[in-house]
């Protein structure tokens, strides 16, 4: 049995921001806005070479199945392709839809019955980077001085949100987290997403970029 653990340090890094890279950044905009998380990210349009499975998701906690079903269906109304249609599982209820700009998104609930109306509301944003060795990067990470919240040995790794931003940070085995999200594992070129830092420049053992965020005026 995996037991999960808990961890404090001083926090030197926190993810500050999330920049998604699209190459058609007006109709990027509009798709977010209809979707309704574009509070959460940033785009910046970019031709950079990528294919396959980007290596992430962003995924939404929501309080119940109807939200859910909402926020599917308003990312479908506005361009995005479902690639798990919103079901039933033993964790929950939810569903994944790739935007027209190649993010995936995916929308769940714990709740398996409604408690009340559909809102818009969304509870949590996590941005889950699937890696090689979770241990690993979990390291590289505790190393530049971001705090580990939870921990399930070598297979899920979630850091203390910063005060910058509200989207968590989290790591996953990289085909583990293809596989949930019904997509191949393959993929290459870049990961089209770069995380803003409270501290410095750097990229970690998978990839992802990172880039100091500006200072607050």
């Amino acid at each position: 049995m995996v037991m999960a653990t808990t961890t404090s340090t001083t926090v030197d890094t926190s993810l500050a921001s999330v920049t998604v890279e699209v190459t058609d950044l007006e109709a990027a905009r509009r798709f977010y806005s209809d979707f309704g998380v574009d509070t959460y990210i940033s785009l910046r349009a970019s031709e950079a070479h990528s294919t396959g499975f980007r290596g992430f998701t962003l995924a939404l906690t929501v309080s119940g199945p109807a939200t859910v079903d909402g926020f599917v269906g308003a990312a479908v109304d506005a361009g995005a392709t479902v690639l798990k249609p919103a079901a039933k599982s033993l964790w929950g209820y939810g569903g994944v839809v790739q935007a027209p700009d190649g993010t995936i998104w995916k929308i769940a609930t714990s709740a398996k019955k409604d408690t009340g109306p559909a809102t818009r509301v969304i509870d949590e944003v996590v941005l889950l980077l699937g890696v090689e060795d979770v241990k690993a990067t979990k390291q590289f990470y505790v190393g530049r001085g971001l705090t580990v919240a939870k921990s399930f040995g070598g297979k899920y790794t979630e850091f203390a949100p910063g005060q910058a931003n509200p989207v968590k940070l989290a790591l996953y085995k990289r085909r583990a987290l293809a596989k949930d999200l019904g997509v191949p594992a393959d993929g290459t070129g870049s990961h089209r997403i770069v995380l803003g830092s409270t501290a410095d420049t750097f990229t970690d053992p998978d990839g992802f970029a990172w880039e100091a965020a500006p200072t607050p005026s």
